[in-house]
């Protein structure tokens, strides 16, 4: 969660908390009815009311409170000498680095997903309309699948390429006169 988001969700609940509390408590000291024409089945119901919206704003303040001690996902491996965890972050940026390695594509996004049977890699880029589709995305995927497999040891099971669009390249030809 954001940091603002997160501070504006504690003021919220602190502020609801107090004023619910304050009513509660007000009510119990003083026997007092906050609200005189109503009945004794809708006070129950008011107070009742109060009551849960008191203990929904402890839970958000917990949940404000609390420290996000959520590590990174992470792909873990074990061999001889112990335990190997390759963060998604770094098979993205592989993936990214094996993609770039590939002449007429640009503005390169990926996306990594861990199943049973290894990573799916979901690559996004723009071509620049000169190289054959067909051609440009099946290298892609055959640098990144074996760029993967190689430098981290995790199996790629799938290796899905989208083309959004084709780039402009800003390369102007002069003209002679």
């Amino acid at each position: 969660m954001k940091i603002l988001d997160r501070l504006l969700l504690f003021l919220y609940s602190v502020f609801v908390t107090v004023v619910s509390l304050a009513v509660l408590i007000q009510v119990i000291q003083t026997g007092d009815i906050i609200v005189p024409s109503l009945n004794d089945t809708q006070q129950i119901i008011l107070y009742s009311t109060v009551a849960v919206v008191v203990l929904i704003s402890i839970r958000f303040l917990y949940i404000t409170l609390r420290s996000n001690r959520s590590s990174k996902p992470s792909i873990d491996q074990r061999n001889d000498y112990g335990d190997i965890k390759i963060s998604m972050e770094t098979i993205e940026q592989v993936a990214l680095k094996a993609a770039a390695r590939v002449k007429g594509i640009k503005d390169t996004k990926a996306k990594i997903t861990a199943n049973q049977s290894g990573i799916e890699v979901k690559i996004k880029t723009y071509v620049d309309g000169e190289t054959a589709i067909p051609k440009l995305t099946e290298e892609i995927q055959q640098n990144v699948n074996d760029y993967i497999e190689d430098v981290t040891g995790i199996p790629v099971s799938n290796v899905s390429v989208l083309v959004v669009n084709i780039f402009q390249s800003n390369t102007f030809k002069s003209r002679v006169e």
